[in-house]
C-alpha cells in the first residue's frame, strides 16, 4: 500500500510499504477514507527527529471502513465507517476508567517513561504505523474504534480523531464560567476549534495569531483576533482588551514550535539533524522549547486565573517563571487529549443539522494522498492561507 513516511529531518515522502495485517484477535484493519495532517505531525519534522526511524508512517488522524477484524473483536464489524481516536487505550483499567486513557495502564510505554502508545508518533510512544496510508491497523479495536454514520461527510467525523477532543479538553481544563473570557493564544487547528468551542458555550474569545488568514478565520466565529506582535504588545492588547485584569483563562495551543525563540528554534534544529545516538539523548534528558506562547499566557491570564496547556512540548530542561506563577497563584493543566472520553460529547454536535463547530468548512486545503510532501511544506509554511490539510488515500 501508499503510505506518508519520515526519512529524516525536514523529509517526508509517499513510498510503497508492508500492508497491514491482523496480528492480535483484538485488531482491526481499517481501510483508510480521510486522514488528516496535525501540527504535532510538523514537530517530527525536526525536534522529534531524533526519537524517529527511517521508514516510519506518520499520521495520527484517520477514518474510514473496516476491512477485517480479529477473532475477539465485537463491537464493531466488517463494512462499519469508523474513527480512529490517536489515542490507544484499553478502555479497561484504571486509568481508562477515570476517563484518562492517554494514561492507559496496558499501553503505556514503560520502557520510554511515557503514556499511552499513540498512532504514528515517534518511538517515545510505541512506534506505531499511522494513519496517513492506505490502510491501517487498530490495536484494541474494541476499545478504540467508533462507528458512526453514513450520511453525512468524512470531515463532519475526521476532526473528532484529534482536533476536536484536544480543543474540547482544552476548555473543559480551562474551567471557565457564565460571563469568564478566555484568550487562545495560536489559531491553528487546535486554537480555532478551543475557541468555536468556547464560543458555543457562551464565553467571550480572545485569539491571538501572527497570521492574519488564521486570524480572519476565528473572527467569522466571533473571536476577537489580535496579531501576535511581541510579548509586550500582545500583552498590552489582552489587558486593554479585558479592561487591565487580563483574561480569566489562557489557552496555549502553540506549543514547543512558538514563533519569537530564534535562539532555541535554531539549537532545536541542530540537534534534530544529528546523528540519533547523539541527539537522542540530548532531547529525552535536556530538550528545550520555544516557550514565547506559554510565557505569554502566565503573563497574561489575570491572578488567580487558570492557564490550559494543549500545545505540545518536549523539552526536559525548560526554564519555568516558578516565582510568577506562585505568586499569581495560577491553576495550571496541560496534557495530551483523552480522546474518547470526550466523544460522547462531540459526537452529536458532529451530527447536528446546523453544524455549529464549522467542521465542514474546518479543512482549508485537501489533496490526494501521493502529495503529502507538497502539504507538509504548505502546512509549515502557513502559506496560502493553510490552517488545515485533508488528505484522500
Amino acid at each position: 500500500m501508499r503510505a506518508v513516511t519520515w526519512h529524516a529531518a525536514r523529509d517526508v515522502r509517499v513510498d510503497d510499504v508492508d500492508d497491514p495485517r491482523i496480528v492480535e484477535p483484538t485488531d482491526a484493519i481499517v481501510r483508510i477514507t480521510s486522514t488528516a495532517i496535525c501540527g504535532s505531525d510538523l514537530h517530527l519534522l525536526d525536534v522529534f527527529g531524533p526519537v524517529m526511524h527511517r521508514g516510519d508512517v506518520l499520521g495520527h488522524e484517520a477514518m474510514g471502513i473496516v476491512e477485517e477484524v480479529g477473532a475477539d473483536v465485537r463491537r464493531v464489524a466488517v463494512g462499519d465507517r469508523v474513527i480512529v481516536p490517536f489515542v490507544i487505550a484499553c478502555g479497561a483499567c484504571r486509568m481508562c476508567r477515570a476517563g484518562l486513557t492517554t494514561q492507559c495502564e496496558t499501553t503505556r510505554n514503560d520502557d520510554q517513561g511515557t503514556g499511552a502508545r499513540l498512532y504514528g508518533y515517534t518511538e517515545l510512544y510505541g512506534r506505531v504505523p499511522g494513519g496517513q496510508a492506505e490502510a491501517l491497523r487498530v490495536l484494541l479495536a474494541d476499545a478504540n474504534l467508533r462507528a458512526v454514520g453514513r450520511d453525512l461527510p468524512d470531515e463532519r467525523y475526521l476532526f473528532l480523531t484529534d482536533v476536536a477532543p484536544t480543543a474540547w479538553q482544552a476548555v473543559e481544563y480551562a474551567g471557565l464560567e457564565s460571563g469568564d473570557t478566555v484568550a487562545v493564544i495560536g489559531l491553528g487547528p487546535v486554537g480555532q476549534m478551543a475557541a468555536r468551542i468556547a464560543r458555543l458555550r457562551g464565553h467571550r474569545v480572545l485569539g491571538v495569531d501572527p497570521v492574519p488568514e488564521r486570524r480572519l478565520m476565528a473572527e467569522r466565529y466571533g473571536v476577537e483576533a489580535f496579531d501576535y506582535g511581541d510579548h509586550e504588545r500582545a500583552l498590552d492588547a489582552l489587558a486593554t482588551a479585558t479592561g487591565g485584569w487580563g483574561p480569566d483563562a489562557v489557552i496555549d495551543a502553540v506549543g514547543t514550535e512558538a514563533h519569537g525563540s530564534p535562539g532555541t528554534a535554531l539549537l532545536q534544529n541542530v540537534v534534530g539533524s544529528l546523528p540519533s545516538t547523539l541527539a537522542k539523548p540530548m532531547l529525552v534528558k535536556a530538550g528545550v522549547d520555544r516557550l514565547t506562547a506559554l510565557y505569554l499566557g502566565i503573563d497574561a491570564v489575570r491572578r488567580g486565573g487558570t492557564l490550559s496547556v494543549v500545545g505540545v512540548y518536549g523539552g526536559n530542561a525548560d526554564p519555568m517563571p516558578m516565582m510568577t506563577v506562585f505568586d499569581k497563584q495560577l491553576t495550571v493543566r496541560l496534557g495530551q487529549a483523552n480522546v474518547q472520553r470526550w466523544l460522547d460529547d462531540l459526537v452529536p454536535l458532529a451530527e447536528a443539522e446546523d453544524d455549529p463547530l464549522g467542521l465542514e468548512d474546518f479543512a482549508t486545503h485537501r489533496a490526494p494522498l501521493e502529495q503529502a510532501r507538497e502539504m507538509y511544506d504548505l502546512f509549515k509554511d502557513k502559506s496560502e492561507g493553510c490552517v488545515k490539510v485533508v488528505l484522500r488515500p
